[in-house]
This record gives C-alpha cells, structure tokens and sequence, in this order.
C-alpha cells in the first residue's frame, strides 16, 4: 500500500506533537514552529535567488538549524527526554557571520526601507517572518521557560537576515532605500 499525505486526524483542528500530546492547532505551540516552517520556506525563496554559492550554503545550514528548531518546539514538553538540546553553536556561527558581512559595509546611519531588488526584499520578508517567530516563541517560553537557546538564536537570525540584505544590496551595486 502507498503512504498517504492525509492523515484525516487533523480534520477537526487538532493535532498532536512529539511524544503523543494532542493540541489545538491554534495553540501557541503550534504557532510558534509554523511560524519557524514559514520562516524557513522564506528562506528558500532567497536561496533561489542567490547568486553567491556561499552564502546559499550558509543559508541552507540556517534551514537545517530551523528545521531542527521546529522539532524542539513541536515536541511534548511534558516528556523532555524526547526533546534534542539545542547547539549554542549554531548562535555564534550567526554572530561570526554578521560580524563578517559587517566589516565589509558602511557603518549604518539611517533607517533603510526593506526594497531595492527581488532577492533584497524577500530578504527582509524574511527578516520579519523572524521577528514573528521571535515574538510567538517568546510567548511560549513565557509559560515553559525552555527555549531561552533557541529565542537567543531566532533573535541573532533576524540580526543576521537585516545585514544579509544590506550585503545583497552591496554586492549587486544597488543603493539602500534609506526612509526620508
């Protein structure tokens, strides 16, 4: 017999995480990694728009990091010898790389409007997606404080998405939009 995609569990707006505990797919939870798998499908969008093979493998790197996210926060807290540790290192591999991409730019002096090409502005759509999803996890950890790692990451993620696009923006020769 063929796997199916549909399940028909989820048909009356539940569903359940890892480990067995069934949720409303309107709870904060389920949010909070939607927004992580949103964030992640933005991400490929500025990948098939990228010209620069290092920085799409650091992009895809970024993915695997939220895909493995997702599965933090899509797993039962109740049973947290399910639940994978997060790798601080992941934070300081984003850290390396903003600090990079910063010594190559002008010191920033103005607001800058989220435009100046296609691969730029999904690039701040991807910006913001992290903001959300910072927002919504922040959420979660304000109830079940075990994801201060993973808010620390998603944080240091939009830093790292507002400088990457002041870099595809100086890379490609085109002005920042800066707000008159």
């Amino acid at each position: 017999m063929a796997y199916k995609i549909y399940t028909k569990k989820g048909d009356k707006g539940f569903t359940s995480l890892f480990g067995g505990k069934k949720l409303l797919k309107s709870d904060i939870r389920i949010e909070a990694y939607g927004n992580v798998d949103e964030l992640n499908s933005c991400l490929g969008i500025v990948i098939s728009l990228c010209e620069n093979k290092n920085v799409e493998e650091d992009l895809k790197h970024i993915q695997s990091t939220l895909f493995k996210i997702g599965t933090i926060l899509a797993t039962n807290p109740d049973k947290p010898e399910l639940m994978s540790e997060f790798d601080e290192n992941e934070t300081a591999f984003l850290e390396k790389s903003i600090d990079e991409m910063e010594s190559q730019l002008e010191p920033l002096r103005n607001f800058i409007l989220p435009s100046g090409s296609v691969l730029i502005a999904h690039t701040h759509v991807a910006r913001t997606v992290c903001r959300r999803s910072e927002r919504k996890i922040t959420e979660l950890n304000s109830e079940e404080p075990q994801h201060i790692k993973v808010l620390t990451y998603i944080n240091r993620l939009s830093d790292y998405l507002f400088v990457l696009a002041r870099k595809f923006a100086k890379d490609n020769n085109i002005d920042e939009n800066i707000v008159r």
